[in-house]
């Protein structure tokens, strides 16, 4: 479907398919193309990150973004484009001469070599000195907290511990550019939240230069200076975290990126919609709203229900059912239904504390309000099957 309206960013926000930073870029990526006989894995690639930028590829599976990580490192092949890590041009270049380590989700570690020649094997074929190397190897262990494990085999270590050892080992030559691989996850879920943590404190500490591929949006978002949303050999988006989650640029990465409600809706006037008999005001956004009639669908954060102080007189405000509720910890989801609307159905996230001062429970009738300014409209559908821009 061919909509007549078209997102504009923020001002200070780059377009996405730009992916411009505002230091200098220390890899650059131009119109990257990578084909698997007629399947196009990558699409006109663009990208820059800036030298010390911690960046995330994000995206579900099959959408490119671990081929775009192995083209880049130069294990596979673009069919067209070409790459810049430095300032220097790498597109023809072999892996060996990219100024790269890379850390993989298997971790790859030689089972038959201790920890301490894992480290340190990069550095013996580069025939650095006997004591250079011991000394280097020592500094990293000691960097990864592992500093009396280097005379273990990876098999004497956790999960956690050989995740250490192959990240040391990819620092060890001091590369510009750091590779990581879905590092984590092969973890389970407490060590993975740990060692998340001390990749991202190290990071900063080095000041490397870092491209992460993960599918876990709490990751990306945790870690990330800047992620890059992928679906479909495309990037959909690329933002910091608080922009990707804020201000998504699709529909797509709206629904990929945290959780939200959607509905199908027409607009219906400047700032306007139709969700079944509800009419929503929403912001009209600076470049114009849809004509009357343009399919539309509409998108809310659960956190952005409103409850408290809310009158007759506010915006989108109307009684809502509580159908049901999932207790999550410090929070309870509700799922609840539009009283004088049937079929008008959205969640809404309630704080412990909300829970308690409100005694809220299965079948209660509240008073909730919906922000037009937390109301996103895209349009219904483009032409690629995908979601499209923000109206």
């Amino acid at each position: 479907m061919t909509t007549a309206f078209r997102f504009e960013p923020p001002a200070g926000e780059m377009p996405a398919a730009a992916g411009r930073t505002a230091a200098p870029a220390f890899l650059r990526v131009r119109s990257l193309t990578r084909r698997f006989g007629s399947f196009t894995a990558l699409d006109r690639i663009d990208l820059e990150v800036a030298r010390g930028e911690f960046v995330c590829f994000l995206g579900p599976s099959g959408c490119g973004k671990t081929t775009l990580l192995r083209t880049i490192a130069g294990l596979d092949r673009q069919d067209e484009g070409s790459i810049e890590i430095g300032g220097r041009d790498v597109s023809t270049a072999p892996p060996a001469d990219r100024d790269f380590g890379i850390v993989f989700q298997s971790y790859a570690l030689f089972p038959n070599l201790t920890v301490t020649d894992n480290v340190g094997y990069g550095l013996v074929n580069r025939r650095m000195p006997r004591a250079a190397i011991a000394a280097r190897v020592a500094e990293l262990l000691r960097l990864v907290g592992l500093p009396d494990q280097g005379r273990k085999f990876p098999v004497q270590l956790s999960g956690g511990q050989q995740q250490r050892v192959a990240l040391a080992r990819a620092l060890a030559t001091s590369p510009g550019l750091l590779l990581l691989d879905e590092p984590l996850s092969a973890l389970d879920a407490r060590v993975r939240l740990h060692l998340r943590e001390e990749i991202r404190a190290l990071q900063r500490r080095l000041g490397v230069t870092t491209i992460m591929v993960t599918h876990d949006q709490e990751e990306a978002l945790a870690m990330a200076d800047r992620i890059v949303v992928m679906n479909h050999g495309v990037i959909e988006q690329i933002g910091t975290p608080e922009e990707i989650y804020r201000r998504p640029a699709s529909a797509f990465v709206a629904d990929f990126v945290g959780t939200m409600t959607f509905f199908e809706a027409t607009a219906a006037g400047p700032g306007q919609v139709r969700v079944g008999t509800r009419g929503l005001r929403v912001d009209a956004g600076a470049t114009g709203f849809p004509a009357d009639g343009t399919p539309l669908r509409l998108g809310l954060r659960p956190e952005e229900v409103r409850i408290r102080g809310v009158t007759t007189g506010d915006d989108n405000a109307f009684e809502a059912l509580v159908e049901d509720l999932e207790f999550l910890g410090p929070f309870c989801r509700a799922r609840l239904s539009a009283r004088d609307a049937p079929g008008f159905e959205l969640l809404a996230d309630f704080s412990a504390n909300l829970m308690r001062d409100l005694d809220i429970a299965c079948g209660a009738v509240l008073r909730i309000a919906l922000p037009p300014g937390s109301l996103r409209v895209f349009p219904r559908r483009d032409d690629r099957g995908g979601n499209g821009a923000p109206a």
